[in-house]
């Protein structure tokens, strides 16, 4: 798993070559078997190939257009209703202050990653869009309020090697036993 660690990308320049319905389920499947908070399981997704709808959403993104270049999106959502039943009135934003928002909110964004490295693992790109608001992204997809769009993930065959980024060192990181 390390190689896939290591050679995961943000492509933002995909080829025109669609991906096959097969290894999308094949990335749902790795986010499914993600771990959650007691197991509350918060996320869903929704697969986006139509050209319009693709379109919307990079425009909703502060009009990205290199995000049209990917042939799929992946929206990832968080449900609060796993952990706050009644939820359905509730209204999600980026202001809210829920504690349970930033629970799903870490546990949406495990299965995220689990769908990013399932794509460098399957020779896929991906990149993670989250420059949108709530209130700009949930109405092209109809979403309901109580839900919160963690991201837009761009997949597609990549049409770009992008150089590895600096990471700092390990002695800058990491503290044993205290800070």
């Amino acid at each position: 798993m390390i190689n896939e660690i290591k050679i995961r990308r943000s492509i933002r320049k995909y080829l025109d070559k669609p991906v096959e319905n097969e290894k999308i389920i094949e990335l749902l499947e790795s986010a499914r078997l993600a771990p959650s908070g007691s197991n509350t399981q918060p996320w869903h997704f929704i697969v986006v190939k139509s050209e319009s709808m693709r379109k919307k959403l990079a425009e909703a993104s502060h009009n990205q257009k290199w995000m049209m270049s990917a042939p799929v999106f992946i929206v990832c959502v968080a449900d609060i209703n796993c952990r706050i039943k009644e939820s359905t009135h509730m209204h999600l934003d980026e202001n809210s202050t829920e504690e349970e928002v930033k629970q799903i909110i870490r546990d949406t964004s495990i299965a995220i990653e689990h769908i990013a490295l399932q794509a460098s693992n399957l020779n896929l790109g991906t990149c993670w869009v989250a420059w949108f608001t709530q209130e700009d992204i949930r109405p092209i997809l109809n979403i309901p309020s109580d839900k919160y769009v963690i991201s837009i993930l761009t997949v597609g065959y990549a049409d770009e090697e992008p150089k590895p980024r600096p990471r700092k060192k390990l002695e800058e990181i990491v503290h044993y036993e205290n800070w």
